[in-house]
């Protein structure tokens, strides 16, 4: 679609609510609201809270989740503005390609960017499926001694009861997928629902058990603005960043939005707003019931079930029971919700012609990309063998490289300078966000210690994408493979 498009609702459904061959606009802002939170929430900041207590050292911890949100702000008024000028499939695959050139440099980026997915976003889906295991061994504890375990290219890999339980929550959530986007959205909602009231349960627990001098007992010299208080806070945010992502989920789902120029925005700003200011809230509430030294210990165990110790102290073991459960529903409702958005990026590569045919053919019935779904779904339960903090890391390290950066420089190019001005949504302050957004990236990037050993894992993601795409066009060239994709 053309960028000065205005897109309303009357419009969008026409496009494609009544063809067979094409995705369903189905989802309402409500539904787009709770896939982005769900998406969001997931297990990530109930099993990373004690990591990036113990990487800054301290309750100062709350500042790494500031920043976070200050950064994921920023960087959701890229999105909202984007994705309401390319309401398509895709997300990212659709912003790279139109702002860098359809048919040169964008077709490429594109290309990489659909590349890369097949391998970051079963990452990002597994470490919800790990998170989910992890947290359901509290009710069983042998399931965390391994079968097997051995290291490849230097990774750990484990199988054990945990492995199987990440892999169980990965089919479940693919057998909900494989229905309607009508369904799919209303499964939304409940989830949605389901993940907010469980961080406003934890958040009241905390508050009316608190203890002040324990939330707030900051070691000395914790803002020093030295070397170590900078290398404290850019892991702070790396986490913090991982546990905030998720806010564009909608973006990826832009050809099944209603209304997408009123429904992106709202979805992606307020679940910043209300997922922003639960995190910061359930991590105050936390340090004041649970000592910050506790957490940060290796082998304590408020640093593995921190949530089920936290409401145990509180209420009791059997209530640290009900929330074990709760956590492990919103750790899957985030599997649900990566699944789905994901999927939708190598369908939009196929269906352009820019990606195997294979990916972009959708179910007969229910009009969703089953096999782009059920190929990820296949990648992630491979990844649910690799440990959480390996799988967190590099992810985002491979996420921040091929797609925020990216995208953010491709914002501030002339051609999307001179065209934003016919959009619906334009971001305030244009271009101060962008900048502040890529700056923060880079200071996660640059601030890792082992910076270089992530991108060797992307320069080898790189290579082999770019051997494919010219061993694919030279294909397509000799008229070896399709240039469409089967629109049955």
């Amino acid at each position: 679609m053309r960028a000065h498009q205005q897109w309303n609702g009357s419009q969008t459904m026409a496009l494609s609510s009544d063809n067979p061959k094409e995705l369903q606009r189905g989802l309402s802002t409500g539904s787009a609201l709770g896939l982005n939170v769900i998406d969001m929430v997931g297990v990530g900041p109930f099993v990373t809270l004690p990591l990036i207590v113990g990487v800054m050292g301290g309750p100062q911890a709350m500042l790494g989740w500031l920043m976070g949100a200050a950064l994921s702000l920023c960087d959701g008024l890229v999105w909202s503005e984007l994705g309401t000028a390319y309401p398509e499939a895709g997300g990212s695959y659709a912003y790279l390609k139109h702002l860098y050139g359809e048919r040169g440099l964008g077709r490429v980026f594109a290309f990489l960017y659909a590349w890369q997915v097949l391998f970051s976003a079963p990452l990002s889906i597994a470490s919800g499926c790990i998170g989910f295991s992890q947290y359901l061994s509290f009710f069983v504890p042998k399931a965390v001694q391994p079968f097997a375990s051995a290291k490849i290219l230097g990774v750990p890999v484990v199988l054990s009861g945990q492995t199987l339980m990440a892999m169980g929550v990965c089919v479940i959530a693919l057998l909900l997928l494989n229905r309607s986007i009508g369904f799919i959205g209303r499964v939304a909602r409940w989830l949605g629902l389901a993940v907010g009231l469980t961080l406003i349960f934890l958040i009241f627990a905390g508050f009316t058990h608190f203890n002040p001098h324990m939330a707030f007992d900051f070691p000395a010299g914790a803002f020093h603005l030295g070397g170590a208080f900078f290398a404290g806070l850019g892991a702070g945010m790396l986490i913090s960043a991982y546990d905030y992502w998720g806010y564009y989920n909608v973006c990826f789902l832009g050809a099944e939005v209603r209304d997408p120029g009123r429904t992106i925005p709202r979805a992606v700003l307020g679940a910043i707003a209300i997922v922003g200011t639960l995190y910061l809230l359930m991590n105050i509430s936390v340090l004041g019931v649970l000592p910050w030294q506790e957490m940060a210990g290796e082998s304590s165990g408020a640093r593995m079930f921190t949530m089920a110790v936290f409401m145990e102290r509180i209420y009791g073991h059997r209530a640290a029971g009900v929330v074990v459960v709760l956590i492990a529903l919103a750790a899957m409702a985030s599997v649900f919700a990566l699944l789905m958005g994901y999927s939708r990026i190598p369908f939009a590569a196929a269906r352009d012609g820019n990606f195997p045919a294979w990916f972009g053919v959708l179910h007969p019935k229910h009009r969703i990309p089953q096999r782009a779904l059920l190929t990820l779904g296949a990648v992630t339960l491979v990844c649910c063998v690799f440990r959480l903090q390996e799988v967190i890391t590099t992810l985002v390290v491979v996420r921040i490289l091929f797609q925020f950066l990216l995208q953010g420089i491709a914002v501030l190019l002339p051609k999307h300078r001179r065209e934003r001005r016919m959009r619906g949504f334009r971001m305030p302050l244009y271009p101060l966000p962008v900048l502040l957004a890529l700056s923060g990236f880079s200071f996660i990037l640059f601030s890792r210690p082992d910076f270089l050993k992530q991108m060797r894992i992307v320069a080898v993601i790189l290579v082999a994408g770019a051997a494919v795409y010219m061993v694919r066009g030279r294909r397509l060239r000799a008229g070896e493979d399709e240039t469409a994709p089967p629109h049955v």
